[in-house]
């Protein structure tokens, strides 16, 4: 059922909606946590990983890039949904069934905040199905969950060390220093990687043709990513060695091997590309000698330099329009010929086509010459 417009409809309402009520509950909990100056203070710490890891992130999707949209939805429902909706169901199930502090670290927060950031993709998978091609997208679309909801508790960490509030000490800017190398330098990227284990959830369940993998890959994500996040707020239970113990044998080695999974992920994609394009091109779709100047990275580049040099920003923005549009016909046609293309693939390939079709006659590559108009 995904991919209609009424279901992306569905899915902008239905995150709007749940980003604005976050961020109208964030402000309030934030002007009751402290003095304007304590959050604006934590708000810049808490912003100096956000770029890097960004960056990161962003470098991944580069190949097929992703709708920014959808992007920066994910970032506000990690900032603004994730983390409220932990607080409020953590909150409520500590008074419904009394926990120990270290108990609700290690297991609960672990269970509840996991299941608030992989709502994002669950909400991808059955509404925006069609946007996300594999485990290269769930990673990235996870990625901007973690991101936000990393940002958003940082905050609220680095604001409660401030005012002496987190139970460590008297607060201050010593606790604020501690808290900020531990969670901004330390490990700026733990949110992101546990969600990332239902991310690549996700991709496999779209790039299946079995119906026991599309329901089981997710919610075996999720448990990976429930397992991981508790393993590291239980090192912090057990002490200061046994976190360092977590972090060099289990973290630091999975963050390694996500790095490396996703590589290979970005790798393939110009090999998957490369086939369904070439595919296409001999059922007449667009034209052979083009694939090389969407496939290739650096040929991608040295294309849209090319057109703006020849015939200005219009003909770069032809350019641009045409190679996103065949590299959206590509995985769409990659899906097709794997038998896991959206339902509605036919609207979505005639649209591709027809972007296609309206800008080549726009656009010259390199040893061509831009057509004057």
């Amino acid at each position: 059922m995904s991919g209609s417009p009424r279901n992306s409809v569905a899915f902008t309402v239905v995150v709007t909606v749940a980003v604005t009520v976050g961020a109208l509950l964030t402000l309030a909990l934030l002007a009751l946590s402290g003095a304007p100056g304590t959050t604006v203070l934590a708000a810049g710490l808490a912003a100096v990983p956000v770029g890097p890891v960004l960056a990161a992130y962003l470098w991944l999707d580069r190949y097929e890039p992703e709708p920014r949209v959808l992007l920066v939805a994910g970032l506000a429902w990690g900032a603004f949904v994730a983390t409220m909706a932990a607080l409020v169901i953590q909150g409520i199930g500590g008074l419904v069934v009394p926990i120990t502090d270290n108990a609700s670290l290690a297991i609960v927060a672990p269970v509840v905040e996991e299941a608030s950031k992989g709502l994002f993709l669950v909400l991808l998978l059955w509404w925006r199905r069609a946007e996300v091609d594999g485990i290269l997208d769930g990673i990235v679309y996870a990625g901007m969950v973690g991101v936000g909801f990393a940002f958003t508790e940082n905050v609220l960490y680095l604001v409660a060390a401030y005012n002496g509030t987190d139970g460590v000490g008297p607060g201050g800017l010593e606790a604020v220093t501690g808290t900020f190398v531990m969670r901004c330098l330390f490990s700026p990227f733990a949110h992101p990687l546990f969600t990332a284990f239902t991310g690549i959830g996700v991709g496999l369940a779209v790039s299946s043709r079995s119906r026991s993998v599309r329901w089981l890959a997710p919610l075996g994500g999720y448990l990976l990513a429930v397992l991981a996040h508790g393993l590291w707020n239980g090192s912090t239970v057990f002490g200061f060695g046994s976190f360092v113990l977590v972090y060099v044998v289990i973290m630091a080695p999975a963050f390694i091997g996500m790095v490396a999974l996703a590589w290979w992920a970005r790798e393939t994609e110009a090999h998957v590309l490369r086939m369904a394009l070439t595919d296409a091109a001999d059922r007449g779709l667009l034209p052979a000698t083009d694939i090389g100047w969407v496939v290739d990275l650096r040929a991608r580049r040295t294309a849209r330099r090319h057109a703006r040099q020849q015939g200005g920003p219009a003909a770069e923005r032809a350019m641009r329009d045409y190679q996103q549009a065949a590299i959206e016909l590509g995985y769409l046609h990659h899906r097709l010929l794997r038998g896991t293309a959206p339902r509605d693939w036919q609207a979505r390939g005639q649209d591709f086509l027809g972007r296609i079709q309206a800008a080549r006659p726009r656009i010259a590559f390199p040893g061509q010459v831009v057509p004057q108009r």
